[in-house]
């Protein structure tokens, strides 16, 4: 149930994406100590994004899940994996934790509330 979205400025940001969701899956499963089996990650490259009024590669995150966060430990590991990935610096990332009720997660024709 964690999903993870990596929204970036830069075209080649990364010179594999899959390898790098693949890596972000994993970290995040071990994070929240959920099944790797529910998790779900989502890059967008090339996006229209500024950070403080540059447009130097930027990039959000936005981490949702039902219980399990852990913004201080997770916003750490994530930017350094996405930092030691791309050409993003980590001073340049912004992370968005969102903890979602179980019964507004819906899964397999139903809910997990």
């Amino acid at each position: 149930m964690p999903f993870i979205q990596v929204n970036t400025s830069s075209k080649s940001v990364v010179e594999n994406d899959d390898l790098l969701q693949k890596d972000i899956s994993k970290m995040v499963a071990d994070l929240t100590r959920k099944p790797e089996n529910y998790v779900m990650t989502m890059i967008q490259r090339d996006t229209k994004m500024t950070f403080a009024g540059s447009d130097a590669p930027c990039c959000f995150i936005k981490v949702k899940s039902i219980g399990s966060l852990n913004p201080c430990s997770m916003s750490k590991s994530l930017c350094e994996l996405i930092a030691s990935k791309t050409n993003i610096n980590r001073d340049r990332i912004y992370i968005e934790f969102i903890d979602v009720k179980a019964s507004n997660w819906g899964f397999n024709g139903s809910t997990f509330g």
